[in-house]
């Protein structure tokens, strides 16, 4: 197995937000993650790939807390936030009927600390569809729409579950700018992703996993001169090759 030193990461990343240590998990007797420890950094954009099946929304869900930890332990730095996770999961569905304030609206409500839905809003962009009704909304504004029901509470992580699913190329880069700047604010990010074209050009951080265990982690150009590579496509097969002995192709 081919793994990157965190240790290299920039000043900027040494800082974490969040720690995973020794995190191991599993249902029905099957283990889904095997003794992972990673951290994400504070100002930084972490993305989690991998094929399906790898353990990426197990482990999400782990750290955001909406999943009980069985043996390990995740541990959120800034605890003193009113909300120290903001989750977005893969299947979020704003209910129709609402508009894109009202939406933010109620999920403030929820939260203390006073939020801003107006500001939110145009923190992700969404400033001008404020008054739209949820179901007029495109794919790429619906996944706006839940990195700001996220935002709420104005977390110091943010954690989320494949944001750019079903995405053209150009609403896939619009939204990682956005975590970009999120990110730029203080903020940990940490994101699952099947693009890893936009993961190349968009994470600052990149975390391989396959069958429950990290395979390669660190900056993207990092992997790829470890692994001696051109792509992260090409990094994840080789980290995988690494482990198995025979390269694997994933859709990834």
């Amino acid at each position: 197995m081919t793994t990157t030193d965190d240790s290299r990461s920039s000043p900027a990343e040494s800082t974490p937000v969040v720690t995973v240590s020794d995190l191991t998990y599993g249902y029905d007797g099957m283990c889904v993650l095997d003794d992972i420890s990673l951290s994400v950094p504070c100002e930084a954009v972490t993305a989690l790939v991998g094929p399906n099946g790898s353990g990426k929304s197990t482990l999400l869900g782990l750290v955001a807390g909406v999943r009980a930890t069985q043996a390990g332990k995740v541990t959120v730095t800034d605890l003193d936030a009113p909300r120290t996770v903001g989750y977005l999961p893969q299947s979020l569905r704003p209910r129709d009927g609402f508009s894109v304030h009202g939406t933010v609206e109620t999920y403030a409500a929820l939260v203390d600390g006073g939020t801003d839905p107006d500001e939110v809003l145009s923190t992700v962009g969404l400033d001008v569809v404020a008054d739209e009704r949820v179901e007029t909304l495109s794919g790429g504004m619906r996944r706006l729409l839940g990195v700001a029901i996220a935002l709420v509470g104005d977390p110091p992580v943010l954690v989320l579950d494949e944001p750019t699913s079903g995405l053209d190329p150009a609403m896939t880069a619009r939204v990682f700018d956005v975590l970009s700047d999120l990110a730029a604010d203080g903020r940990g990010v940490l994101v699952a992703s099947h693009d890893l074209d936009a993961v190349g050009t968009g994470a600052d951080r990149v975390v391989l996993l396959d069958r429950g265990s990290v395979q390669a982690r660190g900056p993207a150009e990092t992997i790829l001169a470890d692994l001696e590579v051109r792509s992260l496509s090409d990094a994840f097969e080789t980290a995988v090759a690494d482990e198995t002995g025979a390269t694997v192709r994933h859709g990834v």
